[in-house]
């Protein structure tokens, strides 16, 4: 059960029927951690995690500008002077979208793993 692709997915179908939000179930710190970064970039609104005793749910309110995205798996490790080479192989074009990488500074986008200059395991991508 990979709660990251299950999330992502979910999204993408919510926004293919034009939903303006979503609840992900079940919850993981890595997801929340990936939505902070969506956020950040403009691709949905408001996310809140929602304890209902289990493993818990996030409610996503949704923008209308996520076209796609996905987990990549297996995670690759990528370097900082590689991560154009995985931009060309996931995203449409340049300057389209972003890929999330794990860091050892916490899960940014590509952009700001190149500005930082550090690599880490590429966990998703978004346009």
């Amino acid at each position: 059960m990979d709660t990251v692709s299950n999330g992502l997915t979910t999204i993408v179908n919510n926004e293919m029927r034009n939903k303006k939000e979503c609840l992900i179930s079940p919850a993981s710190k890595l997801l929340g951690m990936i939505l902070r970064v969506m956020q950040l970039n403009g691709y949905i609104g408001e996310f809140e995690f929602i304890d209902d005793g289990r493993s818990g749910k996030f409610r996503v309110q949704l923008l209308g500008r996520i076209n796609k995205c996905g987990a990549i798996r297996p995670r690759y490790p990528v370097k900082a002077d590689e991560i154009e080479k995985w931009e060309r192989t996931y995203l449409p074009s340049r300057d389209i979208g972003i890929l999330i990488i794990s860091t050892p500074e916490g899960v940014v986008s590509h952009r700001e793993a190149k500005a930082k200059k550090i690599g880490g395991r590429l966990l998703a991508y978004v346009y």
